[in-house]
């Protein structure tokens, strides 16, 4: 796997780390500063590939849930300080760790990685729950953007990730909007979700709860497209209610 298939970081995780880190000496807690959660379940191990922006927001929210998780990248190693100060449900590892360790399995790489990605994995994939929160960039993501801009990205990864049981999520926010709006005062925000498997489709929706946001199923991974960049709902903010509402007029 080329080196440059993965999100840089350091930076986003050192900062991420401080703030846990400094929270307790000023009479704040890390659950605190990203939402207070309650875990609408079991626990379940969640095996993260791709820990940088959106991979180590949304790890952190689902420890401060009690769900384990295993945040991997090509350098481990880098991951230590984030996995320390969240504490032992928090670890690292390897993308295949990560795969062997996770009930459910988090990707959120650039796009243009995925095809290496479900070559280099393939067996482990099959049978797995993978909430697939990657956006195709044309400028960034290489060959493999335009036809999924064309035909759908969540279609695109069921082929990439052969077997994979895959569900389109997390993709339309950013990591920044995550953390703030995550349990917000005022009322949940609305995530949309797509995907062809009903279980896998029950699971991540309590991920969704979990991490402090309401759930909307829209249908299969083919509607996916109605929130992904450049559709009708990409970015939006807006309670389920709303979203609801909005998808009566969306062909």
């Amino acid at each position: 796997m080329h080196r440059n298939f993965f999100i840089r970081t350091r930076p986003i995780l050192c900062a991420i780390v401080a703030v846990v880190g400094l929270a307790p000496g000023f009479g704040i807690s890390p659950t605190t500063l990203f939402g207070q959660t309650a875990t609408t379940g079991s626990p379940l191990k969640i095996g993260i590939i791709g820990s940088g922006n959106i991979g180590s927001t949304l790890g952190t929210l689902w420890v401060k849930s009690d769900h384990p998780v295993l945040f991997s990248s090509r350098h481990p190693e880098e991951l230590k300080s984030l996995a320390e100060g969240l504490g032992p449900l928090a670890r690292t590892g390897t993308v295949r760790e990560a795969l062997a360790f996770g009930d459910v399995v988090f990707i959120g790489v650039p796009y243009g990685a995925y095809p290496q990605i479900g070559k280099d994995y393939a067996k482990e994939f099959v049978g797995k729950i993978v909430i697939d929160a990657g956006n195709a960039v044309i400028g960034r993501d290489g060959e493999i953007a335009k036809p999924a801009r064309e035909n759908g990205v969540g279609l695109t990864s069921a082929k990439l990730l052969a077997g994979a049981r895959i569900v389109r999520a997390f993709n339309l926010l950013s990591f920044r909007k995550v953390a703030s709006l995550s349990n917000r005062p005022e009322g949940r925000i609305a995530i949309p979700m797509a995907g062809d498997d009903q279980e896998a489709l029950k699971v991540a929706s309590g991920l969704v709860r979990d991490a402090g946001f309401e759930p909307v199923i829209l249908g299969s991974l083919q509607r996916s497209k109605v929130f992904e960049q450049g559709g009708p709902l990409y970015g939006a903010e807006m309670s389920a209610e709303q979203m609801r509402e909005r998808l009566k007029t969306i062909p």
